[in-house]
């Protein structure tokens, strides 16, 4: 298991590291907008904005964790199918089902440490010029978005492990369709009562991997 993760790491770390970086400066600079209305007009000003217009003045990240999660998926799993490793990998000595679901593990984890960083900064500085109640609701607009982010790691890694292109154009749609519900209700706290469900069918996503791979030890081909 160690030898698993570590791998993953050797591909992924740089990556990580930039995407934590880009996340984090999408997430300041949403902050400094709004420390600059407060400096400006005072934090009464964006509580009344935020309560008369549905304003969360988070809305730059909307589709930012949905990027991260494509591209983790890409960059992990796209040089594995492309140079030939993955048949390699699969005739380790290790249970090849539990060593697929161990590497998405090991992307769900780390994207998953990459947003919680992201909700750790925007809740450490909310909480100085908000109530409760009002940064709770900014907290709580932006979580399918991270959730998104989850989903699309692991549609995509659907994708990139099947082995047929024609395969890989139905996954797309089917993906297309399945990441579009995160976006559909654009209003505050829109998801607030089920985006745990949400999370829970992002996990389960994991599970179509077996499939693809399953096909790939079949020796299905184009």
């Amino acid at each position: 298991m160690k030898m698993i993760f570590y791998k993953e790491w050797i591909k992924t770390h740089w990556y990580l590291l930039s995407a934590l970086v880009v996340s984090l400066g999408f997430a300041g600079y949403c902050l400094l907008r709004i420390n600059r209305v407060v400096v400006l007009k005072g934090a009464e000003h964006v509580w009344e904005t935020m309560l008369s217009r549905d304003a969360v003045f988070v809305d730059l990240l909307e589709y930012i964790p949905l990027l991260l999660g494509i591209l983790m998926a890409l960059v992990q799993f796209v040089p594995e199918m492309h140079h030939k490793c993955l048949k390699l990998t699969l005739h380790l000595p290790f249970p090849q089902l539990r060593m697929v679901s161990l590497m998405l593990l090991y992307g769900v984890v780390l994207l998953a440490a990459c947003f919680a960083m992201n909700y750790l900064l925007m809740y450490l500085y909310l909480q100085t010029v908000m109530p409760h109640e009002l940064y709770n609701r900014i907290l709580l607009t932006a979580l399918p978005w991270y959730v998104a982010g989850i989903a699309a790691y692991t549609l995509v890694s659907w994708i990139c492990l099947e082995p047929t292109w024609k395969r890989r154009v139905l996954y797309l749609a089917v993906s297309g369709l399945a990441l579009r519900v995160f976006f559909l209700a654009p209003a505050p706290e829109a998801y607030h009562t089920f985006s745990l469900w949400l999370l829970l069918y992002a996990l389960l996503a994991i599970s179509l991997s077996w499939l693809s791979v399953a096909r790939f030890k079949e020796g299905k081909q184009d």
